[in-house]
């Protein structure tokens, strides 16, 4: 969420940001109803000081005086509901834009306005030249009995999947050795529930955008959460912590859950699009100075560069530009690992800084030291790793000719010490 001041005070750059993000919000009726809601707010404070100095001064009335501040009181009491009636019909449309006004970008943001005009910043690592026809993931998967997909989709439906045997060890050693390294830079390990209520997903700034992505509980008024970050946010709102305790850093586990809505035929077959999987969530919340932040999302994307280096997998970082990146996003990279079988990269992290637009939403905050004065905190997130998605970049990049998977050394520890699959 924007400072209502900083949009008032800056309307050509927040018009420009929705433009670059292509939201749908016109300033200007947004700007009309903002100055038309405060002319009524000023109205009703007056109204209601005007109504409480005469209705303390009727009891030393008398007779006909009294009878005319009775009078005057009531019709003071009408015009109030009347502005109170006006203002509960202006404010939702209002709201609504405030929750949906995008984070100003980056400075050196592409402007784009979709993901095809995302830009590749560096590669690294060279794809795999192979002296066989290699086998996509899925097919590695049957040949070797590590999942069972068909029998899955008749009880969970399709984009649903099961592992088995070693496939199944090897998820969980992947987020083994995920919480390992970021313990060791000093990330706390968290693990949080799946489902949520809807103020949490406003204030990470999945709602009210994105509904259709989310599955809803209806039953119990809950939902489905797609990452731990709308735990870990949530866990924090309303509070006002002191500067000592910033920077919270999370490593954050938790099932999640996405309807994948709008992707029908896409990436059908295997590991790629489901509607569950498991994450393990980098996710940071550090003072409200942009050069700290900054100091953080190197951190979070360097932290998922390593990760990629030690599955020896070829990758790509990738600049968001402006219409890919998300309305509270100032800045963004994803990180894309090389699949053989589709012959480009894949995503397979996120890395976002949204400064302080989610804690203005979910009213996280902290006390500066010296000053006292209380300030907004930045959050920050990124994929620490992600399962199934990464096994097919990774169950594909290093087979071998006879269907075996070959295991990392860096993983090795966490596979009991096997070379390979």
């Amino acid at each position: 969420m924007l400072d209502i001041k900083f949009i008032r005070e800056n309307p050509d750059l927040v018009k420009k940001t929705i433009q670059n993000k292509n939201v749908d919000i016109d300033l200007d009726t947004f700007l009309k109803l903002d100055t038309e809601i405060s002319d009524i707010n000023k109205l009703l404070q007056d109204l209601r000081e005007k109504k409480n100095a005469i209705t303390s001064k009727i009891p030393s009335l008398k007779d006909d005086e009294k009878k005319n501040a009775i009078a005057e009181s009531k019709e003071i009491s009408n015009k109030i509901n009347a502005y109170e009636t006006e203002l509960t019909a202006k404010k939702p449309e209002f709201e609504d834009m405030l929750w949906r006004m995008p984070n100003i970008p980056s400075d050196d943001t592409p402007i784009g306005k979709d993901d095809s005009e995302n830009v590749v910043i560096r590669k690294v690592g060279t794809p795999r030249t192979f002296d066989f026809t290699p086998r996509d993931h899925y097919d590695i998967l049957e040949m070797n009995d590590w999942a069972d997909f068909k029998r899955v989709a008749k009880v969970c439906g399709s984009r649903s999947y099961t592992l088995k045997g070693v496939a199944s060890r090897l998820e969980i050693a992947l987020h083994m050795f995920m919480m390992d390294k970021l313990t060791a830079k000093g990330f706390t390990m968290i693990t949080v529930p799946s489902m949520v209520n809807e103020d949490a997903l406003f204030g990470t700034g999945h709602f009210p955008a994105g509904r259709e992505d989310v599955y809803y509980l209806e039953k119990d008024n809950m939902y489905l959460s797609g990452t731990a970050e709308i735990v870990l946010t949530s866990l924090h709102k309303d509070e006002i912590l002191d500067e000592a305790q910033l920077p919270i850093l999370y490593a954050g586990y938790s099932p999640c859950f996405r309807r994948e809505a709008g992707s029908a035929g896409k990436d059908v077959r295997g590991l790629i699009r489901l509607h569950q999987f498991m994450k393990v969530e980098q996710y940071v919340i550090c003072k409200g100075d942009l050069a700290e932040s900054k100091k953080w999302y190197e951190t979070l994307l360097q932290t998922a560069e390593e990760v990629l280096q030690d599955l020896e997998l070829p990758y790509q970082v990738i600049e968001c530009c402006t219409g890919d990146m998300g309305l509270g996003k100032y800045k963004m990279n994803d990180l894309e690992a090389w699949t053989p079988s589709q012959n480009k990269y894949r995503e397979t992290h996120s890395c976002s800084n949204l400064t302080d637009w989610q804690a203005r939403r979910a009213n996280i905050r902290y006390r500066e030291n010296g000053t006292n004065k209380v300030k907004y905190c930045y959050t920050l997130n990124n994929t620490g790793i992600a399962t199934p998605r990464i096994l097919a970049p990774f169950l594909e990049n290093h087979q071998t000719v006879d269907g075996k998977v070959r295991i990392p050394e860096k993983l090795r520890p966490y596979m009991n010490g096997k070379e390979f699959l």
